[in-house]
């Protein structure tokens, strides 16, 4: 039986600023038939406030305890290590770390940065790297759907290269990490046994929840999804289905089970 359901947004609920074509009911079948969810975002270009109000103008009112995001789990992190930030992230994410002390030991913070990823602010990165931060990859994902509708280098590239020059590990905070899965199921007191995960992602969304010992990962065929994907990684999804919508049907057909 299900009783939790982890969302991912981008290509599952939402491709760009339109929905995807039948999510914003699908998920309001969720709440209608009591299924509680939490949505969990590998974004590394939005603030967690802009996140919740892009789902607003698609018609799903959202409390911030529903959201779960990297930079998010960053700022935890930083206060807990007593760290303070290097921002190599997109300039809109910036303000998520506007207000954390900066004089500090230092971590270096990585996302999606788009077009600040170039040589001078990589090797800034390295040399905070090499005087002793801690490397930390907000998401460590491959590719991300532009809006060009094509796939665009994502920030795990960048976080290897890092990682090969420093010869330090990252600290992955958002997909896959086993800990951002379970602290967003722990707000919803849902056992690992009893939930389901839903992404586009057969690598950080899927296999990663299943490594965590999520029960049930369901893949979609939108968003970054490509032809075989569901054979690329293992474990395997659960079920691969053509989107959220025929996703929630699955999921409200196996927690009546």
């Amino acid at each position: 039986m299900i009783s939790g359901v982890l969302l991912d947004l981008a290509g599952v609920v939402y491709d760009g600023e339109k929905a995807v074509p039948g999510a914003t009911e699908a998920v309001l079948r969720l709440r209608d038939v009591g299924l509680p969810m939490r949505f969990v975002s590998n974004t590394t270009r939005s603030t967690k406030p802009a996140v919740i109000n892009r789902l607003a103008r698609l018609g799903l009112v959202v409390t911030e305890d529903e959201v779960f995001t990297p930079a998010e789990a960053a700022r935890q992190w930083l206060a807990r290590h007593g760290r303070s930030p290097h921002l190599l992230v997109h300039p809109n994410l910036v303000p998520e770390f506007d207000d954390l002390a900066d004089d500090l030991p230092k971590a270096v913070v990585v996302g999606d940065a788009g077009e600040a990823f170039d040589y001078r602010t990589l090797n800034a990165a390295f040399r905070q790297l090499v005087a002793g931060a801690e490397l930390l990859a907000l998401a460590p994902n491959r590719t991300f759907k532009d809006s060009d509708g094509k796939l665009s280098l994502d920030a795990g590239a960048f976080v290897t290269a890092l990682e090969f020059a420093s010869q330090k590990s990252a600290i992955v905070l958002g997909k896959p990490s086993p800990s951002f899965f379970r602290s967003a199921l722990a707000t919803i007191d849902c056992p690992d046994a009893r939930a389901v995960m839903v992404g586009d992602d057969a690598e950080t969304d899927v296999a990663g929840a299943l490594q965590a010992g999520v029960a049930h990962a369901l893949l979609v065929r939108t968003g970054k999804y490509r032809e075989g994907d569901e054979k690329r990684f293992e474990p395997a999804p659960t079920a691969t289905v053509r989107d959220i919508s025929a996703a929630v049907d699955w999921i409200i057909s196996a927690s009546a089970g």
